[in-house]
């Protein structure tokens, strides 16, 4: 693949995931959310949901939820090998993308038509289990292969996280979009209309298209790279001990931030707090935060930031979760923002480690063995993260809305970042110092 060198190119590409995010977005939060009335108050409900009543079964949601995302999270590892050894006259990657977009946009669509409008119905819970399987699992084969690229892409340790940085960035106006604009938009117009409103900002997929250039694979890659089969591939991902060790404390922070996510609207309505201002001062200054937070990983390495971003998320949680049980008040709505504007210093770099430390352990790998497989790395975290994703967003959400708890969830939230920030502790070296520049500096004198 042609590497890229110009800074403008490496911006664009990082863009690219924009549209699919943020579909994945409103599926998560809204349109699962659409099923059920949950905690929603009954001037919300006409907006909120498809026809105003509950839809499918909840139990038997909760845990076909919860299936839908470890499929996705195992369907990764089959996907990764799929578009590492795919063979093609146009490459591996672009035709990986492309296969991914088209049955998750379809499935996107269905997801809108409820077969059995007039209430609760198997019919239903098993018609949206199995849209939500498809959705999930072609979104996976789209970003699974565009995350694998950034290995890729670059080929530097820095460019990496330069492109990692963005598009932790396009995360957070992605995130504002869907919390904030979405939100507002909820206030006059139904769910249904809204998400179709956004469909077409799946496109930005289409950048890649026309930015990676790769040779034909039909006679194997090029440029002497080997490729290895699903359960090689595998195998290596598995035997690199500190990608596993890594794996578990990004799991219990997937868990918590995916329960957030997944719940946050019904979080607000139940609470009563505005959501569009606590999310604006969550979102809003994240890119200044981000540079404090690059700033931090320079000077003391990987662990320390991530140590940070988790305390500061955990000490923002705890602090709106406390806030939810004041009296509608001035005061409380300033606390509120207060409390968002804590999370802020987390928001960016919780996205940024879901695709730099994968993609350079991949680049790490790729140098001691030869072997290009940059995309299992990315598939075995989808798993680790299909799994406390299905676990929180799906069997914990509805646990806590069915019986009306839904303010825990923040407090939730930060128990499981506290989990994560003890779980730091044991980070083996190779992650530690990740992006430490004082550590590159004495390895230099080294050499």
């Amino acid at each position: 693949m042609k590497v890229l060198k110009n800074r403008g190119q490496m911006f664009v590409y990082a863009l690219s995931a924009f549209g699919v995010n943020l579909l994945n977005l409103i599926m998560g939060s809204y349109l699962c959310s659409a099923l059920l009335v949950g905690d929603f108050p009954a001037k919300s409900i006409p907006y909120h949901t498809f026809e105003g009543k509950d839809l499918v079964v909840a139990g038997a949601w909760a845990v076909f939820g919860i299936i839908a995302k470890i499929i996705d999270g195992i369907i990764d590892i089959p996907m990764a090998s799929f578009t590492d050894n795919l063979r093609s006259k146009f490459g591996r990657r672009r035709p990986a993308i492309l296969m991914g977009m088209i049955p998750m946009i379809l499935a996107y669509v269905l997801f809108l038509v409820v077969p059995n409008p007039s209430g609760v119905s198997w019919l239903n819970t098993i018609y949206f289990f199995v849209m939500l399987c498809i959705f999930y699992s072609s979104y996976t084969l789209t970003m699974v292969t565009y995350y694998s690229t950034f290995t890729e892409i670059v080929d530097n340790e820095h460019d990496r996280n330069f492109i990692s940085n963005v598009k932790s960035v396009c995360d957070i106006v992605y995130f504002v979009v869907g919390y904030v604009v979405v939100a507002n938009l909820l206030e006059g117009i139904n769910i249904r209309w809204v998400a179709l409103m956004l469909l077409p900002l799946v496109l930005t997929m289409m950048i890649p298209m026309f930015m990676i250039k790769e040779p034909s694979t039909l006679n194997g890659l090029g440029g002497g790279e080997k490729s290895v089969n699903l359960i090689k591939s595998l195998g290596y991902t598995f035997k690199n001990k500190d990608f596993i060790i890594w794996m578990v404390a990004y799991a219990f922070m997937t868990f918590g931030i995916q329960l957030f996510l997944s719940g946050i609207n019904e979080y607000f309505k139940a609470t009563g707090m505005s959501m569009m201002l606590v999310m604006s001062a969550s979102f809003a200054p994240v890119p200044a935060t981000l540079v404090l937070y690059n700033h931090i990983i320079k000077k003391k390495g990987f662990r320390f930031g991530f140590q940070y971003s988790m305390i500061l998320f955990a000490v923002g949680s705890l602090s709106m979760f406390g806030v939810s049980f004041l009296e509608a008040s001035t005061m409380r709505t300033v606390l509120a923002v207060i409390s968002g504007l804590i999370c802020s210093f987390s928001v960016g770099s919780m996205f940024a480690v879901a695709y730099s430390i994968p993609s350079q352990l991949a680049a790490d790998d790729e140098k001691r063995t030869g072997i290009s497989h940059s995309a299992m790395y990315f598939a075995v975290q989808g798993l680790f993260s299909g799994v406390a994703t299905g676990i929180g967003g799906f069997a914990v959400l509805t646990l806590l809305k069915q019986t009306h708890h839904s303010n825990l969830i923040t407090l939730i939230t930060a128990i499981a970042c506290l989990i994560a920030f003890a779980l730091a502790f044991i980070l083996p070296k190779s992650i530690v110092n990740l992006g430490k520049v004082e550590n590159k500096e004495n390895s230099k004198e080294k050499v």
